[in-house]
């Protein structure tokens, strides 16, 4: 049994700067994560996407924003529990929390701070007779390494940021990337459909796009041998050689055991007092995108103002004794202690 004060469910950004302000109020948090490694959307979705609208950042990738959030919680040290999803939470007499996790790990916590964005994540599937002996070797829903796809035959499926930027990339190093979307209208950035397109004019042996519909797939066995694409209208279907699809058809959330656990939902949304981000549950506290209350933006900036109230919130629930008052980095020298940032 793993004992902790806080235990944090979701590793995205939101949750791993909820580690960081907890651990400046001297609280230890374990953080268990579904996914196989850190920063939630930002790594699985968006790792190499620009992102905007951080403060004082003018741009930085999703894949770095992780990096230094790592960093920035580091003098904290928590354990991040990776590829385990909370089953079940119960509340005992005593106020602390039992939790039970899909990797056999128990937990007693005092307080929990749900930060799992809208829960796990599940790609929507290709629906063809053959994706059950595909995925995982020619039919894949998301990569993290392009090395495998170098001088293969790709095909492409989808009209988002995930396709195109997947297209860009892979055409450096593949033998022929074909697009397939079903609409000749894209929903992903204007610029990477327009640099693809160029690249489409420039080397249409090696870059295609093609409208219309998957028709047909030919395997043998666990590879993919070749697609047809039929265009909609009288147009003829073309076959194409293929060794590999990569299918980008975004991800449906699923609140999964989280909404086994009485809390109050609003459209698969935990309610949240955001003056505290309590839930109906005393203890337990949502901050993030599955968090909702009334004039909700979701952004990554409202995630990390939200995580810093639910370290308070924690701490005063935890400790109802404790006289809380705000502190800063810059002239605290507990804080400086903690961060290991101290000069003696």
């Amino acid at each position: 049994m793993l004992k902790t004060e806080v235990l944090i469910v979701g590793a995205g950004p939101v949750g791993l700067f909820t580690v960081f302000e907890l651990g400046l109020l001297g609280i230890k948090a374990e953080v268990v994560e579904s996914l196989d490694l850190p920063g939630g959307q930002c790594s699985m979705l968006y790792p190499d996407k620009p992102i905007y609208d951080i403060p004082a950042i003018p741009m930085i990738s999703g894949e770095k924003l992780v990096e230094q959030l790592m960093e920035q919680l580091a003098p904290f040290d928590p354990s991040i529990h990776l590829g385990q999803e909370v089953q079940t939470l119960e509340r005992g007499n005593d106020g602390r929390f039992a939790v039970t996790t899909s990797g056999g790990l128990e937990i007693d916590a005092g307080a929990v701070i749900i930060a799992g964005g809208l829960g796990s994540f599940q790609p929507r599937p290709l629906r063809i007779k053959q994706a059950g002996d595909l995925e995982g070797h020619s039919l894949f829903y998301a990569v993290t390494d392009r090395e495998p796809f170098r001088d293969k035959k790709v095909a492409v499926l989808g009209g988002g940021d995930s396709a195109l930027d997947w297209a860009i990339e892979l055409s450096e190093i593949a033998s022929e990337v074909t697009l397939l979307h079903r609409r000749d209208e894209f929903r992903a950035a204007p610029a990477s459909v327009a640099k693809f397109q160029g690249m489409c004019e420039s080397d249409p042996s090696r870059h295609r796009i093609r409208i219309g519909r998957l028709d047909a797939v030919e395997n043998e066995g666990s590879a993919v041998k070749a697609i047809t694409i039929k265009p909609f209208g009288d147009g003829e279907a073309e076959r194409f050689e293929c060794d590999a699809m990569l299918a980008f058809f975004g991800l449906k959330p699923n609140l999964g055991p989280m909404g086994e656990w009485g809390l109050e939902l609003e459209s698969r949304n935990i309610k949240v007092d955001p003056v505290s981000m309590t839930t109906n549950i005393e203890g337990v506290f949502a901050i993030g995108d599955v968090s909702t209350y009334t004039n909700k933006k979701k952004l990554i900036l409202t995630g990390f103002h939200e995580g810093a109230v639910a370290a308070y919130s924690a701490q005063k629930y935890l400790y109802p004794d404790v006289k809380q008052s705000v502190q800063y980095t810059t002239t605290s020298s507990a804080l400086q202690e903690r961060l290991g940032v101290r000069d003696e």
